[in-house]
């Protein structure tokens, strides 16, 4: 209840100078209209405790003080606030209170928000303050101390009945006690199909389902989920969807066009696939790199929209929310109304972000008042309010991965819970100073995340290894209840990535190429990376062997080269210090001004079988990156360090046939008209210079060019979570990510049913996916059907099943039929839940 000064402005008082009381007293009349004391004696816990947690409390308690008012004790409630005493202990007729309950200026009626009070709690608080304001000294409405805070180690169960796993060994006395059945864990081939979509966001291929089911050992499990997080190219595939909807992350949209926001794709593709440690990947998004520093700039490109929105603000909402599991939306505008937190919080942690001192908005009216500079939790540590900024964000990082701030670690292991069982250990997941369902579970997982380096894959191994993560799925209708106990995990629908993959899996349609240049040799091991990706290493070639001083000019290189076929793939990465442009039989087929972001080309369909050329024009520029004039190579002032570099990964079937830069190139620096095609008269041309490896200076491109040419192993299956949305995943639940979202939605909308039965980009999909088929010419309609069932359903059709999809092919087995066999599968609750 908000306590003001009722101010009564009116002529006489104020010529005469008159003061107004802050108290005024009702007139005998409105007394005489007042709700008539309870007659009974009155109990504070029984009678007052609840009309005060329920009134007032939200503005004048667990801290806050609304008006100066706050009645977290009786001592407090006596205190006089900003306009005077609230009661007058034994006269209820003469307290402000009651004067504020009974609405006496309509226009000054506590609650402000919510519920009037009806008139028998009126007469429960007057006889309250008529019989002396007595008050149960164990009650108070102090601020709880915060919930999963401070680091706590829970001693681990005995092993017994075979449990020796840790999570199992805490569950064992909470299903005990909860009189839960033990069952039988999930059979392999779910347990196997569960863990793939989970940990590689992929069905299982029929080969890998097959090698699985084989293995007789005992640890089989434990080793697929170690396979599994060892692809680490798949799995960063995979959790960057997670991580994108919670960073706000994505590949185009308003914004990107005018550069007002900026991408994290590539250092978070990096970051997953070289499994960072958590507490660094914090730091790195709070204290950003140049190229992590998209997350906490907020969304600049749509300036500021209010007060509350502001850049400052919006990147203290996602630091909260993402990893402490505080949302500061609504005291970003105001003190919240549903939980505790001020709006002097918000702006405590805004000010991190923030070059000058913030004035405080309050719904958007300026407050006069300057925020401080604090975090959320102030007993976590202290941030220097006059530190520049880049110090405070450095401070703050601090603070936030130190071993003194278990929120860190139990927010992500509440998501982790949450996203491969369904619900969290805390619900919701936002929402951190709720208690869990297991406190000691939530704890252990936490600090157990902390002794083992921040290593999420450990964490995750660990929640899939165990047996509870192995139960059989039960429906989230029955996890919903108001008395939620756990009893296994959930039945989950795919995400829109993993239904778009499976698709891709079942009918051979993916997308073609990334959004965005990733580095996918990123964890892979080296030798690795030279097998897959470069068997040839290039070598930086220019015309003459001293071509790290060499003149400011042009060069024409070529290759003529032989294919005994067109190679199924091809792809060329280029780059040149300083300028290129690089032709394939007389096309144009890439360039580049800048030897750091070297290019990256398909070539296949521009290649034929028999003789080549790959023709370039290579420019080295004046020592200030000015492209030369003729007379600029005659002076000897211009020379600078000039080469170029080209590496083609050429694959037919299992045969590598790559071809690079080296002294098998040859080069001029007379242009003739039609150089750069096969026929062009190319004799007695001098073979190129080798100027050294890769890896040389000044350049050191051997990473760079690795990182280029990963781009190859993805193209023409590339997964749905490294492109923009389309109609399909944008409907089936992939947000715009213009917006903070931790959860997705899990309940099926009308649009998801329209354009799963109708869609245009589903049915494209699977038209695309018959032709594919049709075209394979299956052996028999029975083997096209298993085939397709093994790869959906990751199991072979029973009879009943094989019977109506031969009835469905009928004779002919056309495109129309194949189609319609795709569609039929596509739909099956089976193919589209996580069991």
């Amino acid at each position: 209840m908000k306590i003001v000064v009722r101010i009564v402005w009116f002529v006489g008082v104020v010529l005469a100078g008159g003061v107004w009381s802050a108290t005024a007293k009702m007139t005998p009349e409105q007394i005489a209209s007042l709700p008539a004391p309870a007659a009974q004696p009155i109990d504070f816990s029984r009678d007052i405790k609840p009309i005060l947690e329920a009134a007032c409390v939200k503005c004048h308690g667990r801290g806050k003080a609304k008006g100066g008012f706050h009645l977290e004790t009786r001592s407090a409630f006596l205190e006089a606030a900003d306009s005077g005493p609230a009661v007058v202990v034994g006269k209820s007729a003469e307290s402000y209170l009651i004067e504020l309950v009974v609405g006496v200026d309509p226009d000054n009626m506590m609650p402000k928000k919510g519920s009037k009070l009806k008139p028998e709690q009126i007469a429960l608080l007057r006889a309250w303050i008529d019989q002396g304001l007595p008050w149960d000294e164990r009650v108070n409405f102090a601020k709880a101390p915060p919930m999963n805070l401070q680091p706590r180690q829970p001693a681990l169960p005995p092993a017994h009945r075979g449990l020796t796993h840790p999570v199992d060994r805490l569950l064992d006395p909470y299903f005990e006690q909860h009189q839960i059945k033990a069952v039988q864990p999930v059979d392999d081939r779910t347990f196997a199909r569960r863990v793939y979509l989970d940990v590689i966001g992929l069905l299982p291929k029929p080969k890998e389902m097959d090698v699985f089911l084989k293995d007789k050992r005992k640890d089989k499990r434990e080793r697929l989920v170690d396979k599994l997080l060892g692809d680490h190219r798949r799995y960063a595939e995979h959790w960057l969807s997670f991580w994108n909807d919670l960073l706000r992350n994505d590949y185009r949209g308003t914004g990107y066009i005018d550069g007002g926001r900026k991408q994290i794709s590539s250092w978070l593709f990096s970051a997953l696939a070289k499994n960072m440690p958590y507490d660094r990947f914090v730091a790195e998004l709070v204290n950003p790199t140049p190229e992590s520093e998209g997350f906490v700039k907020g969304i600049v490109w749509r300036g500021v929209v209010n007060a509350s929105q502001t850049p400052e603000m919006q990147a203290a909402q996602n630091i909260s929310q993402v990893f402490m599991g505080v949302n500061l939306k609504c005291a970003s505008c105001h003190d919240s109304f549903i939980n505790d937190w001020t709006l002097a919080d918000a702006y405590g942690l805004a000010s991190v972000y923030a070059t000058n001192t913030l004035e405080m908005f309050e719904c958007d009216k300026p407050t006069r008042k300057k925020a401080g500079v604090k975090f959320i939790y102030p007993e976590l540590g202290a941030i220097p309010a006059d530190a520049p900024k880049a110090e405070k964000q450095r401070r703050l990082a601090e603070i936030l991965t130190a071993n003194q701030n278990g929120r860190l670690t139990r927010t992500v292991v509440n998501r982790l819970w949450q996203k491969f069982l369904g619900r969290g250990l805390v619900e919701p997941v936002d929402d951190m100073e709720q208690a869990a369902w297991h406190p000691a579970l939530l704890d252990w997982l936490a600090e157990d995340l902390a002794a083992h380096g921040c290593d999420l894959k450990h964490t995750i191994k660990l929640i899939l290894t165990s047996r509870a993560y192995q139960l059989p799925a039960s429906s989230m209708d029955e996890q919903r209840r108001a008395d939620y106990v756990f009893n296994g995990p959930v039945i989950r629908r795919m995400t829109a990535e993993q239904f778009r993959d499976a698709l891709g899996a079942l009918t051979g349609v993916w997308f073609n190429d990334p959004a965005v240049q990733f580095d996918f040799s990123a964890g892979l091991p080296s030798e690795q990376v030279q097998t897959s990706l470069m068997a040839r290493p290039p070598k930086w070639i220019w015309s003459e062997a001293g071509g790290l001083n060499a003149r400011a000019e042009t060069v024409y290189f070529r290759k003529v080269f032989t294919l005994d076929a067109v190679p199924d793939e091809a792809f060329v990465a280029a780059a040149c210090d300083n300028s290129f442009t690089l032709y394939l039989n007389g096309t144009k087929i890439a360039s580049g001004k800048e030897w750091s972001q070297p290019s990256f080309t398909n070539i296949r369909s521009h290649l034929r079988k028999g003789e080549n050329v790959f023709a370039a024009t290579a420019v080295n520029h004046t020592p200030k990156n000015q492209p030369p004039k003729p007379e600029d190579s005659a002076n000897d002032d211009y020379r600078n360090p000039a080469g170029f570099i080209v590496y083609a990964r050429l694959r037919l079937g299992g045969q590598t046939l790559d071809l690079v830069s080296d002294k098998s190139w040859t080069w001029t620096k007379e242009k003739k008209d039609g150089w750069e095609k096969l026929e062009a008269d190319w004799a007695n041309a001098p073979a190129a210079a080798e100027l050294g490896d890769v890896s040389m200076e000044p350049w050191k491109f051997s990473a760079k060019l690795t990182s280029v040419l990963s781009q190859a192993l993805v193209h023409g299956e590339t997964r749905a979570s490294l492109v923009p949305a389309d109609p399909l995943t944008t409907a089936l639940g992939r947000p715009p990510r213009e917006q903070l979202l931790t959860v997705r939605p899990s309940a099926a909308t009308t649009l998801q049913a329209l354009e799963l039965t109708n869609g245009e980009t589903m049915a494209k999909v699977l038209k695309r996916g018959a032709e594919k088929l049709s075209a394979t010419k299956p052996k028999s309609n029975s083997s096209l059907v298993k085939d397709l069932y093994t790869k959906s359903l990751n199991r072979k059709p029973a009879n009943a099943e094989l019977k109506l999809a031969n009835e469905l092919l009928g004779q002919s087995s056309g495109k129309e039929q194949v189609e319609d066999l795709l569609w039929a599968l596509a739909m099956l609750p089976e193919f589209q839940l996580i069991y």
